[in-house]
């Protein structure tokens, strides 16, 4: 309202230059202002032509109208007359051919097609916006923060449960498969696994260690303490295959075996049971059946598989020496075998199967099985676990999406005279859209990599809590994304609202 004519006209033309737009319509540009300002429009004008902008007038006024390099008169909705010498609309231009208007135009258009820097503008701006609003946009990101800490927290700690629950299923062995004879066909006796068919399962490639096992219950005395224990003959393969250290004292040599040494490695229960009193267990002898072995060893505690509730209760003596001195026979109850490759234990029950039904000349008087399948089972419960506690703290992200949206509804709201003004002075309704889309996405983003960083505080915490957690990194960049796609999602109506306002309204509107 304080503007002149004059300015008026010249802010017109700048909004239609603003936009990069290189036809410019001029209805009656010098219709309301006075001579000189009139001077002025038409020289900007004239100047804009000379730079390569086609000038399309209607004017009354004739002097006007003879500034123009190409004149059509009209009356009546009539074309009366044109002074161009050509009728293809080509405009006639002194020192200015078409094909040289032409790669003006195009240079031009590169020039608006400079969308990086609209991009960074636009950002820059929202981030203005944001630090002017700093309660508000503290208040708006603490739904996404929570939201994305929550989603990567949940997800660190369910695979760091999964984690610790098949480390101690892998303490029992996940590559171990066991080998037992068992009848052919209904009736018959059981199939005997012989020492022979143990050499021969250690030479393939896909077995790593293979262990013959000959054992059970057995009477165990010390002094007057007597109770029952299970004796196994195992060969010096046992600490491998099972991952099964010794704690105290040392585990028995081959050259133990080769002797039939009288020599045992003890469970935590049996020591505890057996020679409590004694500071020292090492050197120890304990009565097994009606004959004495050493202690040469302390196994570290196990605790409880599925598959045998009272692995600390065991007692482990050379193959040799059980064989001998304790059961009278050399053929193994059953043998343990370690694959290679703990992916790869069907493949390799599969080789031991092919091999011992040629041994066994096409009989199938031998059993093996493995604990693949509960491993595999226990990690797929595990990950559904996880699946779910990340779903149950994805809600809060989509709540803090909810809360992004009604900010920037209400935001609209309060920046309509401003949006008002932008689109009066050129703005079009893409650029609205890209502001408030912008400030969406940033504060998505910056939402996301705050909730990145207290999700890590936490886990920090938990981890001194002696809690499992176990980041991720495409955990934390799924949750990121999701942040910022959340932040599109749940902008884009407010920025559409905002664009479709109408520019007189929101110019009015206080």
């Amino acid at each position: 309202h304080q503007l002149s004519g004059g300015q008026q006209q010249r802010v017109s033309i700048a909004r239609a230059l603003m936009n990069g737009g290189h036809i410019i319509l001029a209805d009656e540009p010098t219709g309301a202002l006075d001579s000189h300002s009139g001077k002025e429009v038409m020289a900007l004008l004239d100047e804009l032509a000379s730079q390569g902008h086609v000038i399309i007038l209607i004017t009354h006024d004739r002097d006007v109208a003879a500034r123009a390099h190409r004149v059509i008169e009209i009356r009546d909705g009539l074309m009366i007359s044109d002074s161009a010498d050509e009728r293809d609309g080509t405009a006639r231009h002194p020192g200015l051919q078409a094909d040289d208007l032409r790669q003006r135009l195009d240079q031009g258009a590169q020039l608006r097609g400079a969308w990086k820097g609209e991009l960074v503008e636009a950002l820059q701006a929202a981030w203005r916006i944001m630090w002017i609003n700093r309660f508000r946009t503290a208040l708006t990101l603490l739904g996404i923060v929570i939201g994305v800490a929550s989603v990567v927290v949940m997800l660190a700690v369910g695979e760091g449960s999964k984690r610790q629950v098949m480390a101690q299923m892998a303490a029992f062995g996940s590559n171990i498969l066991y080998l037992n004879g068992k009848p052919a066909t209904l009736g018959e006796p059981a199939g005997t696994v012989t020492l022979d068919d143990v050499a021969a399962i250690g030479e393939l490639p896909q077995v790593k260690h293979v262990m013959p096992v000959i054992g059970e219950k057995l009477m165990v005395r010390q002094n007057n303490t007597s109770q029952m224990f299970y004796v196994g003959g195992n060969n010096t393969w046992f600490e491998d295959i099972f991952n099964w250290p010794v704690v105290e004292g040392s585990f028995f040599s081959q050259a133990d075996e080769a002797a039939a040494a009288a020599v045992a490695v003890i469970g935590q229960k049996v020591r505890e049971k057996m020679l409590g009193d004694h500071a020292n267990p090492i050197g120890q002898y304990l009565l097994i059946g009606n004959v004495p072995f050493q202690v040469i060893g302390i196994l570290a505690g196990k605790g409880a598989s599925s598959g045998d509730q009272d692995s600390d209760g065991r007692i482990v003596v050379p193959y040799s020496a059980a064989a001998i001195r304790l059961f009278g026979h050399r053929d193994p109850d059953y043998i343990t075998i370690a694959a290679r490759d703990s992916t790869q234990v069907n493949a390799t029950e599969a080789a031991i199967d092919h091999l011992l039904r040629q041994r066994h000349q096409g009989r199938h008087d031998f059993e093996l099985t493995n604990d693949a399948a509960l491993i595999q089972a226990e990690a797929r419960t595990q990950s559904s676990l996880s699946l779910m506690l990340g779903a149950i703290a994805a809600i809060s992200l989509l709540v803090g999406g909810i809360g992004v949206m009604n900010i920037m509804l209400m935001t609209v709201r309060e920046r309509t005279r401003e949006i008002g003004i932008r689109m009066a002075t050129g703005a079009r309704q893409r650029d609205i859209m890209r502001q408030f889309l912008s400030e969406a996405v940033m504060l998505s983003m910056v939402g996301g990599l705050s909730g990145i960083v207290l999700a890590l505080v936490v886990g920090a915490g938990l981890m001194l809590a002696d809690i499992a957690v176990a980041f991720a990194l495409p955990a934390m960049l799924g949750a990121f994304t999701c942040a910022v796609i959340t932040g599109i999602v749940f902008g884009f109506m407010p920025a559409r609202k905002a664009a479709r306002l109408d520019p007189v309204k929101a110019l009015t509107s206080e």
